[in-house]
């Protein structure tokens, strides 16, 4: 008889248990596997509570969201230059992000948070980028859900 009562006290401990949230590390390149001036991964799939770190490890960089590829009531934010920016995703949905110094080079990720469908993906495809950023995003979206 207690081994059953563990084993259900175990069991309803499990299920109570909030899922594990990532941790997820994009690296802020000079020189990558896509080219000159990329986010790698540049395209990450996430979770709501998942926290995407995009770390520097070339000079140069930031890290900031673009304003019209973010879900309906989250606010814009801008990471400082060299620094680390971390984005807490809140909200499922697609976030554009961008190095603003090498924006009109392609320096661009996209993430993907929830399994689909994004409900600002159709936004997020109308928003207009320079046309090398452009070329990098579209596949990425074109992978989103």
């Amino acid at each position: 008889m207690k081994c059953i009562a563990y084993s259900l006290v175990g069991v309803a401990l499990s299920i109570a248990a909030p899922a594990m949230a990532k941790d997820v590390v994009v690296q802020m390149k000079n020189q990558g596997a896509g080219g000159a001036m990329v986010f790698e991964p540049a395209f990450v799939k996430a979770d709501v509570g998942d926290t995407i770190r995009f770390v520097p490890t070339d000079k140069s960089h930031n890290a900031e969201t673009i304003p019209n590829m973010l879900p309906t009531g989250v606010a814009p934010t801008v990471g400082g230059m060299n620094k680390e920016f971390v984005l807490s995703v809140t909200k499922p949905g697609v976030y554009g992000i961008k190095c603003k110094p090498h924006y009109s080079m392609g320096m661009i990720a996209l993430v993907q948070v929830g399994k689909g469908p994004s409900a600002n993906l159709g936004a997020a495809r109308a928003v207009k980028l320079p046309p090398f950023a452009a070329k990098r995003m579209t596949p990425m979206l074109a992978q989103a859900k």
